[in-house]
């Protein structure tokens, strides 16, 4: 699945590059740097690469989320449409700015359902954040429909999808902006960093100064010369985290060709059982295969192959999200008792705690059924082979103990 397993010289070559010259900050100190711009120079290869006019590197994914909107225009009071199925640094970051995550329905696209989108929008709605999970992407023909029919801004959080695309288009480049993630577990990493991707000069502008305290970088070598037009924050990524994923990008289309690869072979296997079936993806071509995800028929039966799993000490690798603490609503208990450290405004509380009896059964019916295989770049065909057969057995042992009736 992700990046660090294919670490070598080339990042090494790169990190050594910035150490040499003891420069690690990505502003200033001009003439020590040694023309040496590691920051800089990722950012116009993630232009290049993905077809985004502007980039502007994060600390992490999270950070560009929140620098997103901040530059959006998003906060106090507004409400950001996000689905059921993320990770928590997706209303993590809608929190940040002081607007309210507001929580719709996937479907088996395991990405927001548009029909609960629209039957979730009011007057108080400014954006709508689809949330392209396990590398696939959102119907984004029928979400980028209904922004513009209500006039919202569409965000796209592509953090685990680094290399998808939707009809021909790179997935974070379809929307008003877009972000990936670049920590040590995606597609590529950085060890730590993100990035706000934006087809905007305006949205870019602001983005540019938040992420370093407000700074206009308008001075030249003096920082101190900066002016400062707005309030920013510390967002910024260090020389060293860039340098990594300057060397990780260069290799990002041998990581997808992999995984695709190896992806496609363990589905092939899996299929050979009736009754497993697979999400539904928008666009195949467009699959950056970093999961395989799929479906048993119901909940007893999926509890009973992850069960079955963990009995072979196999299940390493296999994610059950109905269960997990981070990726779906069932599990968020500090969102929904709305445990901060700090006080937050009233409305924000009072729709976070909505969330501990709000019923989502739609979801739950797609969820409490799914399993998420990542796709690992260091699979051999064997090893691809034995662990899909070793899966096959366990979910036909599953299907064996569960009653008929189920």
């Amino acid at each position: 699945m992700p990046g660090f397993e294919f670490w070598g010289e080339e990042e090494k070559k790169e990190v050594n590059d910035v150490l040499e010259t003891g420069i690690l900050m990505r502003y200033g100190f001009d003439g020590p740097r040694k023309g040496v711009w590691k920051a800089k120079e990722l950012e116009q290869e993630i232009c290049r690469k993905f077809g985004s006019q502007y980039a502007q590197l994060t600390s992490s994914g999270t950070a560009a989320l929140t620098t997103a909107m901040a530059a959006l225009g998003i906060g106090h009071g507004d409400e950001v449409i996000m689905p059921t199925f993320t990770f928590v640094a997706s209303f993590e970051a809608v929190l940040s700015v002081g607007a309210i995550p507001v929580l719709v329905d996937v479907d088996d696209t395991l990405t927001l359902n548009p029909e609960a989108v629209k039957s979730a929008i009011t007057p108080k709605t400014k954006c709508i954040m689809p949330v392209h999970m396990c590398g696939s992407m959102a119907d984004l023909d029928a979400l980028k429909n209904i922004c513009e029919q209500h006039d919202l801004v569409l965000l796209e959080d592509a953090c685990q999808s680094i290399g998808g695309s939707y009809k021909g288009k790179m997935l974070g480049t379809i929307g008003n902006a877009g972000t990936f993630s670049f920590d040590f577990v995606k597609t590529m990493t950085c060890g730590e960093g993100g990035v706000v991707m934006t087809n905007s000069e305006d949205i870019y502008t602001k983005c540019d100064g938040y992420t370093d305290h407000g700074h206009d970088h308008l001075g030249g070598p003096d920082r101190g010369a900066d002016l400062h037009p707005f309030i920013g924050y510390n967002f910024r990524i260090s020389e060293l985290h860039a340098a990594v994923g300057l060397a990780q990008i260069r290799k990002v289309d041998q990581f997808l060709a992999i995984q695709k690869k190896n992806h496609t072979q363990l589905k092939q296997i899996l299929s050979q059982v009736p009754e497993v079936s697979f999400r539904s993806v928008p666009d195949p071509a467009g699959d950056s295969c970093t999961f395989l995800s799929w479906f048993l028929a119901t909940e007893e039966i999926t509890v009973a192959f992850v069960e079955e799993m963990k009995a072979q000490g196999i299940l390493a690798g296999n994610f059950y999200w109905y269960k997990n603490n981070w990726h779906y609503i069932t599990k968020w208990d500090h969102l929904k008792n709305a445990e901060f450290l700090n006080r937050q405004a009233h409305d924000v509380t009072e729709k976070l705690r909505s969330y501990a009896t709000q019923s989502f059964p739609a979801s739950d019916a797609i969820m409490s059924r799914c399993i998420s295989t990542a796709i690992s770049l260091l699979w051999t065909d064997e090893q691809i082979k034995e662990k899909g057969e070793k899966m096959v057995a366990a979910i036909r042992k599953a299907l064996a103990h569960v009653p008929a009736e189920v």
